[in-house]
């Protein structure tokens, strides 16, 4: 490949990483791959034990921005027209409006996602691949940016439902916190001792900036050597006899579109394979759907992704 272009590392960005960095210590690269997926134009969903953050990191990303904010704490009893809104009827002059719901925010957090059933969870579909609501027939367009950050809990599964391949699809990348190394915990704790980080957290970033950092991603270039690469990648977890469902074409424009966001985000005006190997994993591997027998014996997403980028070759 080509030389590529340096240039300085956007400032705002920066400061939005600073921002969030003083909410989760010693998480930088979650908060990276959190960086990317917003610079993508992409769903976050973020998996993890309890207590590790991924409420508080996704709240802290909607302080940090100058941007409508909605939460939902999904639970088994849910409904749809909770989710997206419905009509309501007005005694005055016996008509039905439109109410929007609280998916009608540039941040949605959808807390738990996992708690509600699948007929709840299927409302979010088109809200998150086309970003507009569909209600009595009419199409209503959501704000833009539009952003789903959804948690949940891996470990526990008492009142929950999985999701479904179509919505796990939809999520641009999935990452995890993990628990704090000593001195970060240690830290928490003092950071914790009378209020709490998030309360004093500030705006650094409004919607039109984000929007203008996005276009200005789209622009970072791919050489065609490099999309041929994305290409194999992903080709080669279709054709994998342990996987049930390998990734689809969207995972491959999602992992072009984080590439270029990688590239951006370390000042850089191309792509280069590294990019591509480092999103690799957090862009495909839950997409993958692995065969009962291969998922007893402990094969994973993110093991098929890595046998791909060790067999793979890497363009020059």
């Amino acid at each position: 490949m080509g030389l590529v272009a340096k240039r300085a590392p956007n400032a705002e960005l920066a400061r939005l990483k600073e921002n969030l960095s003083s909410v989760i210590r010693g998480k930088s690269e979650a908060i990276d791959q959190l960086l990317v997926a917003l610079l993508a134009d992409g769903h976050v969903l973020i998996e993890d034990v309890p207590g590790t953050g991924k409420t508080t990191l996704a709240k802290a990303l909607a302080v940090s921005l100058t941007a409508r904010f909605s939460r939902i704490q999904f639970t088994p009893d849910l409904l749809p027209t909770d989710i997206v809104g419905g009509m309501i009827y007005s005694a005055a002059n016996g008509s039905f409006t439109f109410r929007p719901g609280p998916v009608f925010a540039n941040i949605v957090l959808a807390d738990e996602i996992n708690r509600a059933s699948p007929r709840t969870q299927s409302a979010l579909l088109e809200a998150m691949g086309e970003r507009q609501v569909t209600t009595e027939g009419a199409s209503r367009l959501l704000p833009r940016p539009f952003l789903v950050l959804a948690t949940q809990n891996p470990v526990e599964y008492n009142g929950t439902y999985p999701l479904p391949e179509a919505q796990l699809d939809r999520f641009c990348l999935r990452l995890s916190l993990g628990y704090p190394a000593r001195e970060h915990e240690l830290q928490l704790l003092n950071d914790q001792a009378f209020s709490p980080p998030l309360a004093t957290l500030h705006s650094v970033m409004d919607t039109d900036t984000l929007a203008r950092l996005q276009t200005e991603v789209r622009e970072v270039g791919v050489e065609a050597s490099v999309l041929d690469y994305i290409v194999r990648l992903v080709a080669r977890t279709r054709h994998d006899v342990r996987l049930r469902l390998g990734a689809s074409p969207r995972g491959s424009l999602d992992l072009r579109r984080c590439a270029q966001a990688a590239a951006f985000l370390a000042g850089r005006d191309a792509v280069r394979p590294e990019d591509v190997q480092r999103q690799a994993v957090p862009v495909l591997a839950h997409r993958l759907v692995v065969e009962v027998k291969a998922r007893h014996g402990g094969l994973t997403g993110e093991a098929v992704v890595a046998e791909a980028l060790r067999s793979e070759p890497v363009p020059a």
